[in-house]
């Protein structure tokens, strides 16, 4: 086990170096930092891989809403839930173009898309392809969240040109079981190799905030820090606990209904520290924040958001409030490639010529 981190030595410990052999003692010694010194380890790492006045813009819209038949504790589109979202059918593609050409014009540099479904049905698979078609061809990435897939499925979102898939693995391994029954963390798993091996971009994250403990925390970043390959997102929710779900009624008016600010900066540092190259995305529960706690997780590494008023059903911070913090900080839009989704492209470009 490497020694344990001090001030300075980030580049002597390889902190920085992309590595999928991360244990979690080492991913506990980071947290444990004292704040300033991991936030520096952070922002160093970040600095050396990214431009750091730069910030993707992304947009999500719910095209099948509610219904879903997963008991996923969290969330108000379930059918478990009493949270009094319709359940909805599947947006008609020209609605759904609208709103992708809506958020190319207000930034957006990715389109990601959301159905409230265990999985899709083979049946829904001609509309899916032909949404992702007609939103790559206005020049946006397309990101779609669908739920499980099969391989062949994802064989058919890779043919018709979807950039990235997520499918959040939502907390660490122990603590899973205990927000959601109807599936596995192995079966969420097994679907982003179902992925990667159909040669979609993964963008897989969590939930921070459920009531879990910072072990679990580790365990959440261990699980996806140790995949054969880094996710090239990584989104970092806040629970926005919503009455009527599990969660929302349990953690209601208790300490553990927010997760402490300086504990989800953490979170953050330590995403950017053992996944190097990866976007590390502020997403839901960013509303809620301060502008000083955003500033720290963009210090810190975050170098992604959401926007737009909405976020599938939670509400978001919007595009002028967002505007005028990134005004207020000096930050840009980001313009360019992500580097693992670039780096991916050259290593292609380079086996075919072998």
């Amino acid at each position: 086990m490497r020694a344990p981190v001090q001030m300075g030595q980030s580049s002597s410990l390889g902190l920085g170096e992309i590595r999928t052999d991360w244990t979690r003692e080492e991913i506990t010694e980071l947290f444990d930092l004292p704040f300033t010194e991991l936030v520096f380890h952070a922002a160093s790492v970040h600095r050396e891989n990214h431009p750091p006045a730069q910030v993707q813009l992304c947009t999500l819209l719910s095209i099948k809403t509610g219904g879903c038949p997963e008991d996923c504790g969290y969330c108000s589109q379930s059918v478990h839930a009493d949270s009094g979202v319709e359940a909805t059918k599947l947006m008609d593609v020209q609605a759904v173009l609208q709103s992708a050409a809506q958020a190319k014009d207000h930034g957006s540099q990715r389109f990601c898309m959301g159905a409230a479904w265990r999985n899709p049905k083979d049946r829904d698979m001609p509309k899916i392809i032909e949404i992702v078609k007609g939103v790559r061809e206005m020049g946006l990435e397309t990101c779609m969240t669908l739920g499980m897939l099969t391989p062949s499925q994802a064989e058919q979102l890779a043919e018709a040109g979807l950039d990235y898939y997520n499918h959040n693995i939502d907390s660490s391994p122990e603590y899973y079981e205990r927000v959601i029954s109807t599936r596995t963390m192995d079966e969420r798993l097994e679907t982003l190799d179902h992925v990667r091996q159909a040669g979609i971009n993964v963008c897989s994250g969590g939930i921070v905030g459920m009531g879990e403990t910072r072990a679990d925390r580790v365990g959440f970043i261990h699980t996806l820090a140790t995949l054969e390959q880094h996710p090239e997102s990584v989104p970092v929710n806040a629970l926005v606990p919503v009455k009527g779900t599990v969660l929302g009624d349990m953690l209601a008016d208790t300490p553990l209904a927010k997760i402490d600010d300086i504990e989800f900066v953490r979170t953050v540092a330590v995403a950017r520290i053992t996944m190097p190259l990866s976007m590390v995305r502020l997403s839901a529960g960013r509303e809620s924040m301060s502008e000083t706690t955003q500033a720290l997780c963009f210090l810190a590494g975050a170098n992604s958001i959401f926007t737009g008023d909405k976020l599938l059903t939670a509400p978001n911070a919007g595009d002028d409030s967002d505007g005028a913090l990134f005004a207020k900080l000096g930050l840009t839009a980001l313009q360019g490639e992500e580097p693992l989704r670039a780096s991916g492209r050259a290593r292609r470009v380079a086996e075919a010529a072998e």
